[in-house]
């Protein structure tokens, strides 16, 4: 039996998944998070073979949960399940640990072989993306995305804040103080020649990093 843990904030979503993965002979639903928080926490209770993650949600977010239950909880596999389809975020996850990289316009027969395909200790990229992230590897990552030059925890932060979460509140998140938080920020702001919170979001949008369907 492969159990499976499902990470969404969108209860639509799950059930969706939930649905697909009822009907397959040797797979379990064992549990649902709506935060990367309360997926870091069950894992580290109950030990589940998959968790299908995505990435933009509130809280840590999607990105911080992998890396938390890749170093926490080793035998745990992560697939990420998310409408980014776009680097840096299938290179940043799996470059942390995650075993798979799908897109949300993926069938139910892909969800299935990249769970089976993963459990048997094997890593799947959905073939889109592997094919985007080696064109890039190919033409030594040109500057066309310039949040390829942000690290994880910047990364993580500017998705926060392009949700609309306020500095003390991403703090007090993330365990840190407010001022280290606008370090960051400001840091980003340098690094991707924005201006302003506002700028960044329609940068993030302009790269196809914000889905501004759930925002």
């Amino acid at each position: 039996m492969i159990n499976v843990l499902l990470v969404d904030d969108h209860e639509l979503v799950r059930t969706g998944i939930k649905r697909i993965l009822d009907d397959v002979r040797g797979f379990k639903v064992v549990g649902e998070a709506n935060t990367g928080e309360e997926a870091v926490q069950f894992c580290r209770q109950n030990n589940p073979d998959i968790v299908l993650m995505d990435m933009n949600m509130p809280g840590i977010g999607g990105l911080e949960a992998t890396k938390k239950i890749c170093r926490y909880c080793p035998d745990v596999k992560v697939i990420v399940l998310t409408v980014h389809c776009e680097d840096p975020f299938p290179s940043k996850v799996m470059q942390i640990g995650a075993h798979g990289y799908l897109t949300k316009s993926a069938g139910p027969k892909e969800v299935i072989d990249a769970i089976l395909k993963v459990k048997s200790g094997q890593r799947y990229i959905a073939p889109e993306i592997a094919q985007q992230i080696a064109l890039a590897q190919f033409n030594g990552r040109s500057e066309e995305n310039p949040f390829d030059s942000l690290s994880e925890r910047e990364l993580q932060i500017m998705m926060m804040i392009t949700r609309g979460e306020k500095v003390q509140d991403i703090a007090d998140q993330l365990s840190l103080s407010s001022k280290t938080v606008n370090s960051y920020r400001y840091r980003m702001f340098e690094k991707l020649a924005v201006n302003g919170d506002v700028e960044l979001t329609h940068l993030a949008i302009r790269h196809k990093l914000l889905d501004i369907d759930t925002n």
